[in-house]
Formats: C-alpha cells, sequence, structure tokens
C-alpha cells in the first residue's frame, strides 16, 4: 500500500498523488479504480459512463491507464478497499501522530508502508507482501517522464503586484502589473508564468486571508519612491543576513539612507546577495558605514581580476634581424640635391 497526506482534497493534490505513488510503486497500472470522487469525475451518467474531469483525463492519457468508476453504493466492487482503510488508521495513526509539516508526515508514511510490506501476504502466508508485489512489478508500465501536475489559472496582477488564489495573496515582479500571467497551482507551490518564462515562485499558503510578499519584486517601486523601505509591508520582516540587516539599519538613520540602501540593493541584484553581505561585514569592520563605501566593496569584490602583464620580449625573438642602411635614402639626394 501507499499513502499519502494532503491539506484538502484538490484536483492538484490528486495529480501530485499520483505521481507520488506511481514513483513509489516504479511503474504505471494498466487500470485505476476510483469510487466517483469530485475531483476525478464531473458527472455520473447510465450504468459505468462517467464524464471525467479533463485535466485528470490528461493525467490518464499521460501515463495511459484506464481510469474505472465504481458504481453508486456497490461496495462489493472495490474488494478489501473499506477494510484496508480501516487497517490503515489502526497501523498508522494509533497512537496519534504530530509533525511539524505535511513533507515530515509523508516521509514518515512512505517509511512505515515499506516497513509494512515486509508482513505476511494476508492469503499467501509463505510469502511477505513485498514479495509478490516484485513478482507483479514487471507487469507496470515504465514512467518515462512524470506529468505536470498543475492547475492553471490566467490572472491580472493588480496595481500592488498581486495575484489573489484561494484568499492568499502572492506578489509578481512590478513590471507585471496590470497584466494578464499564468498561474500554475501545484500541491505546495505557486509558479508564476509569463512570455514563456517564469517570473515568480512562492510556496503555497493555506491560512486564508494572507500576503506573501518576496520584496525583490518590489525593487524597481524602491527605485523611484525609496521611502517605501521604511514603512512597505513587502518589507516590513524582510529575512536579509545580519550583516545587511546592521547596515540598514545604520543607513536609515543617515540623511538620504534610504536611496543608499536601494542602489546597494539594486547593485546587489547584479552581483549576489553573497557579495552584498560581504561587503556589509568588511564595511562594518571598519566602522565607517556609507552607501558609497558599501558599494565600492561590492564592485571591488565582484569585478573581474585584470589579465598578467606580459613581456613580449621574452615571448618573440626575430630568426633574421635587420640591418640599419641608411644608404638607401641616397638616390633622394641625388635626384633632388640643390647646390
Amino acid at each position: 500500500m501507499f499513502v499519502v497526506a494532503y491539506p484538502c482534497e484538490t484536483l492538484e493534490m490528486l495529480l501530485d498523488a499520483h505521481n507520488k505513488a506511481f514513483a513509489f510503486y516504479g511503474g504505471v497500472p494498466l487500470q485505476m479504480v476510483y469510487d466517483n470522487l469530485k475531483t476525478v469525475v464531473d458527472t455520473v451518467l447510465s450504468g459505468k459512463e462517467r464524464k471525467f474531469n479533463r485535466r485528470f483525463m490528461a493525467l490518464a492519457n499521460r501515463y495511459l491507464f484506464e481510469p474505472i468508476a465504481c458504481t453508486p453504493a456497490a461496495g462489493w466492487e472495490k474488494g478489501q478497499v473499506e477494510n484496508q482503510v480501516g487497517n490503515i488508521r489502526e497501523w498508522l495513526f494509533t497512537p496519534r501522530a504530530k509533525f511539524d509539516s505535511f513533507t515530515d508526515l509523508n516521509d514518515w508514511l512512505a517509511l512505515r508502508c515499506e516497513e509494512l510490506s515486509h508482513r505476511k501476504h494476508p492469503t499467501l502466508p509463505s510469502q511477505t507482501t513485498a514479495d509478490c508485489f516484485l513478482q507483479e512489478q514487471p507487469l507496470l508500465r515504465h514512467i518515462s517522464t512524470p506529468f505536470a501536475g498543475y492547475i492553471e489559472h490566467l490572472l491580472k496582477v493588480s496595481s500592488t503586484c498581486l495575484i489573489r488564489h484561494d484568499r492568499v495573496l502572492y506578489s509578481v515582479p512590478a513590471q507585471w502589473v496590470g497584466k494578464i500571467v499564468s498561474v500554475r497551482v501545484s500541491a505546495y507551490s505557486i509558479r508564476i508564468v509569463a512570455e514563456s518564462k517564469l517570473i515568480a515562485e512562492h510556496q503555497r499558503c493555506f491560512k486564508r486571508d494572507q500576503i506573501i510578499c518576496n520584496p525583490w519584486h518590489y525593487l524597481s517601486v524602491l527605485e523611484k519612491k525609496p521611502g517605501a523601505l521604511r514603512h512597505g509591508i513587502p518589507f516590513q520582516n524582510w529575512d536579509l543576513p545580519s550583516a545587511i540587516q546592521d547596515v540598514r539599519k545604520q543607513l536609515l538613520k543617515q540623511e538620504k539612507g534610504d536611496k543608499a540602501f536601494v542602489d546597494c540593493l539594486l547593485l546587489a541584484k547584479e552581483v549576489g546577495l553573497d557579495a552584498f553581505e560581504t561587503a556589509c561585514e568588511l564595511t562594518l569592520e571598519e566602522g565607517v558605514v556609507t552607501g558609497s563605501i558599501i558599494l565600492n566593496e561590492m564592485r571591488r569584490l565582484t569585478e573581474e581580476s585584470a589579465p598578467k602583464e606580459m613581456n613580449a620580449g621574452e615571448h618573440l625573438a626575430l630568426s633574421v634581424e635587420p640591418t640599419a642602411d641608411t644608404q638607401c635614402y641616397d638616390h633622394l639626394l641625388g635626384v633632388h640635391n640643390v647646390h
């Protein structure tokens, strides 16, 4: 068996669960049975006929398996599945387990599933469940490339550089304000794409009415309004290295210090945050903190080293050295000489 946990039962999480299950089993079965869950079945028709979700059918077509829906109120079609659900709850969640994140929980569940597979098979007690599975595994279809299990939405970026999904606001680089972007929602991430390029990525938040901001998305706004650095929401709890935080505090106490720090951020975006942090550490050691000193330190740390000087005389030598002959100019004197 394979068990994986999610915060809720949405389509993108179902797609992610299939990817993880197929990776766990090392292949894809020819058929998959579903109990008419809403994320898979859009409409229940007569008999076995179903209208499946289009995105789910893209998953099925990608892995080439046939989805089969159970008949409503026909528990015998699922064999021992219902009993196994009760067994799993008893084996895995008694006593109740506690974890800091779903990642930790799912790592633990995968380990426990591996351990349970070494129990004796219920109908073949001479073998373990894992032994029986090894005999069936060659029948699974090989996985070439995992399915991109995301749900796509086209959203417009607000004037505050934000898009909304599931009552949570996520930031987008300021140059995309007022434009339509593709928001690709996966089980645990939000990826924002425009013009076939990834322009922003956030870890998904499952608390409602939250604002998830990346301060670097607002750098062009700071360039025009450096005063927003003091009170802007994206910069209130900016998690920067301690050396940069110390420099920021000292610069904001100086006249036009906010603009000086913004200039440092603009250069840091080009050369990297590590160079900015090192420059701040060196400046703090010297004891004099100004924007120009930090900028000079960053440029000095990142400028390319000058090429080594070459002494051409040591490497270049003529095989036949020319001789000085001034007599070649005498015929000019003979022609133009005036007495």
